[in-house]
C-alpha cells in the first residue's frame, strides 16, 4: 500500500511539473518563437505549435528523490524512445524535434550527453543508443529497444538526429523561481507574490481547458496578453480580483446562514437574494483581506470607502423615511426596506479605486455594512439589529 501510494503520489508531482513546466518554456520561447503555442497531452506530453502543426515534441521527466545521472539503459530514455516511435514517424526528416527534458543530469560519455541541446553530437549519439540497445537486458525496455535496433539504419540516424536532452531541469520545488525570473521586468514591487497566485490560477485553468480539450493550445500572444492585463492591476488606480465567484463554497455558505445582514434581507422580504448576497458578502470580505495581507490596500483607504458608502446610504434612508410616514403599515415598510436595497445595491457612484469598477465588492461591502449594524434597509432595523445582539447574548 505505501508502495502504491508513493506511486500515485510521484505520478500526481509528475504532472504538476508538468504543467508547471509548460508555463516556463512558453515564457522561454516569447523571443525565438512569438508566433508559437503551447499544448499538454495533444502531441505529446508538451508540444510547440506553430502554424497548427507541432514543431517540437518534449517529454518531460520529474523525479521526486533527488537528482541522479541519466544513463543510455535507463527506462526513461527508452520509454521516451518508444513513445516517439509510437506516435511519429521516426524517419521523417522534416518531423518535429524530440527532446526530453529531465531533473536527472545526463552521465558523461552517453548518447544522452551527447544530445544534450546546447551541443548536440548526433552521430556519436547514434552509436552509442544503438550499443545500449543491443547490451541492455532489462525486460521493462526490450520492446522498445527491439523496435529502435530494427528501424533501418538511416531512419535510426534521422531519428536520433531529431532528438535533443535537456537535462538537470530544476525540479517542482524551484520552477516558481524560474518562472519568476523570467518575469522580473514585470513583477509588480512588493506585490510578486500575489501577481504569482494570480498568474498561476489562470495557467492551470488553460492547463485543464487543455486537457478537457476546451482549447488545443495557448500561444506566446495570449499569455503576455494576460501577464498584461494582470500587471495593470496593479496601477495606482485598480486593483486585482483575487476571489472569484467559484471560491464560495457551500461550507461559506452554511456558515452566513445566521448572519446578521441575512437577517436583514429576510426583514424586506428579500429571500430570493440571499444566494447571491452570501457570494458578494464572502467575495467581498474575503477580497478585502487578501488586499491588506498583500498591502494593495491600507486601513484608511478602506475606511474611506465605506464612509461613503455609509453616507450615501444614509441620504437615502432619510428620504425612505420622509416618503413613509409615521403611520405606515408593515407591508409598506417592508416593501420600502426592499426599493431601498435595490436602489443602494445598485450604487456604483462610489468605487474603492477610480479604474475598479468589479459591481460584487460594492455590493459586498454593502452587506458587510449591514452584518455590522451600520446600514440596513428595514425602517425599524436598528431596533431588529439590537435584539439579534440581545437574543445572541
Amino acid at each position: 500500500m505505501a508502495s502504491s501510494a508513493h506511486e500515485a503520489s510521484a505520478s500526481a508531482l509528475g504532472y504538476i511539473f508538468q504543467a508547471q513546466l509548460a508555463l516556463l518554456e512558453l515564457l522561454r520561447g516569447q523571443e525565438e518563437r512569438p508566433d508559437g503555442a503551447i499544448s499538454l497531452e495533444l502531441h505529446d506530453d508538451v508540444a510547440w505549435d506553430e502554424g497548427g502543426r507541432p514543431v517540437e515534441l518534449l517529454q518531460v521527466k520529474h523525479h521526486v528523490r533527488g537528482v541522479r545521472s541519466l544513463g543510455d539503459k535507463d527506462d526513461d530514455v527508452w520509454r521516451t524512445i518508444q513513445s516517439w516511435m509510437d506516435t511519429h514517424a521516426p524517419g521523417d526528416e522534416y518531423g518535429p524535434v524530440l527532446t526530453l527534458v529531465t531533473t536527472q543530469v545526463a552521465r558523461p560519455g552517453t548518447a544522452m550527453a551527447a544530445l544534450k541541446a546546447s551541443g548536440p553530437l548526433p552521430a556519436q549519439a547514434l552509436d552509442l543508443l544503438t550499443a545500449a540497445a543491443q547490451e541492455s537486458e532489462a525486460r521493462g525496455t526490450k520492446d522498445a529497444r527491439v523496435a529502435f535496433l530494427a528501424l533501418p539504419p538511416a531512419q535510426r540516424a534521422v531519428f536520433v538526429k531529431r532528438m535533443r536532452v535537456i537535462d538537470g531541469t530544476p525540479s517542482i520545488d524551484d520552477l516558481d523561481a524560474q518562472v519568476r525570473m523570467k518575469l522580473r521586468a514585470v513583477l509588480p514591487d512588493g506585490h510578486a507574490d500575489s501577481f504569482m497566485r494570480q498568474l498561476w490560477a489562470w495557467w492551470y485553468e488553460q492547463t485543464v481547458h487543455m486537457l478537457q480539450k476546451r482549447h488545443t493550445s495557448v500561444s506566446v500572444t495570449r499569455l503576455m496578453q494576460r501577464i498584461s492585463r494582470i500587471r495593470d492591476d496593479y496601477t495606482s488606480d485598480r486593483l486585482p480580483t483575487l476571489v472569484e465567484r467559484e471560491d464560495f463554497t457551500p461550507e461559506a455558505e452554511t456558515e452566513l446562514a445566521d448572519a446578521c445582514f441575512v437577517h436583514q434581507l429576510h426583514w424586506v422580504g428579500a429571500s430570493r437574494q440571499l444566494n447571491k448576497a452570501m457570494v458578494d458578502y464572502y467575495r467581498a470580505y474575503t477580497q478585502t483581506v487578501a488586499w491588506i495581507e498583500d498591502d494593495l490596500v491600507d486601513l484608511e483607504e478602506l475606511a474611506r470607502f465605506e464612509h461613503n458608502l455609509v453616507d450615501e446610504w444614509d441620504r437615502e434612508f432619510d428620504w425612505m423615511l420622509d416618503d413613509l410616514g409615521d403611520d405606515a403599515t408593515d407591508r409598506e415598510q417592508e416593501q420600502a426596506g426592499k426599493a431601498l436595497l435595490r436602489k443602494t445595491l445598485e450604487q456604483t457612484r462610489y468605487q474603492i479605486r477610480e479604474a475598479y469598477d468589479e459591481a460584487f465588492f460594492s455590493r459586498g461591502k454593502h452587506h458587510e455594512l449591514a452584518d455590522r449594524g451600520r446600514v440596513g434597509w428595514h425602517p425599524d432595523f436598528r431596533e431588529r439589529v439590537a435584539n439579534l445582539i440581545r437574543a445572541r447574548a
